[in-house]
């Protein structure tokens, strides 16, 4: 979009709460909120799942432009004039804009873009739980563990679109009633179980169950399936979590578990 150029102008006012990009929300004609990504992969994936979005209408933030090759890599966004659902409002009213989410189908297994894609869902999980127990070795049993359980459980399915970093902060009602989901860049395809999985671990939850209410659909297998994905989160919280306390108290859950 013109005058839309990925550098940061003078009016900018920094709205970066996270530690691994710088954003900014910008007073230009239109608004917008302009990002920039530490990680060029992220900056790919939050592109491809924007884009993906749009055409199909669901409700997220609308790209307005974006370089994968600039130094930093950036995207810019349309700007929300919206508030965050608070955490205990948040199960309530997430499940219509996830149900759009998880209704989008995947062509693959994984990351959008700029991350290797996967021929299953279970190489997809052993993938991960290898990196975690690199990054981690004193969780190795517990990844060893886990390896076991994704194989007991190999099952087909039809990969999704998840969000992948559902958490308070990142569902938004706007001043007409409406919401939308920011903050695209972890998007993957794949089971829908971990994206309540991860958003149990989230909430901080000592049992995932509750967020089976949002599920779009469910077989025998399903709390199983939430169950082992909220451990895997668990697991990668406590391997890659550059928060202390948050590493420890993955942990303890995971050594309860044990």
């Amino acid at each position: 979009m013109t005058g839309i150029d990925g550098r940061v102008p003078p009016n900018a006012r920094e709205i970066t709460t996270g530690q691994t990009n710088r954003v900014w929300s910008v007073d230009g004609q239109p608004p917008y909120i302009l990002k920039h990504y530490g990680d060029p992969s992220r900056a790919a994936n939050e592109t491809a799942a924007l884009r993906l979005l749009a055409r199909h209408r669901a409700p997220s933030p609308q790209l307005l432009a974006a370089s994968q090759d600039s130094i930093p890599p950036w995207t810019a966004q349309t700007a929300v004039h919206a508030k965050p659902v608070p955490a205990d409002r948040l199960l309530a009213e997430l499940a219509e804009s996830l149900a759009a989410v998880h209704r989008i189908p995947g062509p693959h297994i994984g990351r959008l873009a700029g991350a290797r894609r996967h021929d299953s869902w279970t190489d997809y999980l052993h993938d991960r739980l290898r990196m975690y127990a690199t990054a981690a070795p004193a969780m190795r049993t517990t990844a060893r563990l886990l390896h076991q359980e994704v194989e007991a459980r190999e099952s087909t399915i039809q990969p999704v679109l998840l969000h992948h970093d559902l958490q308070p902060g990142h569902l938004l009602r706007q001043p007409a009633g409406s919401r939308l989901l920011i903050d695209w860049e972890l998007a993957a395809f794949g089971d829908e179980q971990s994206d309540l999985a991860r958003l149990a671990v989230r909430l901080d939850l000592h049992d995932p169950t509750p967020v089976l209410a949002l599920a779009s659909r469910s077989d025998p297998t399903t709390e199983g399936r939430l169950h082992l994905h909220w451990h895997i989160h668990l697991l990668a919280d406590a391997a890659l979590s550059t928060d202390p306390v948050v590493r420890e108290r993955a942990a303890m859950r995971l050594l309860r578990r044990r």
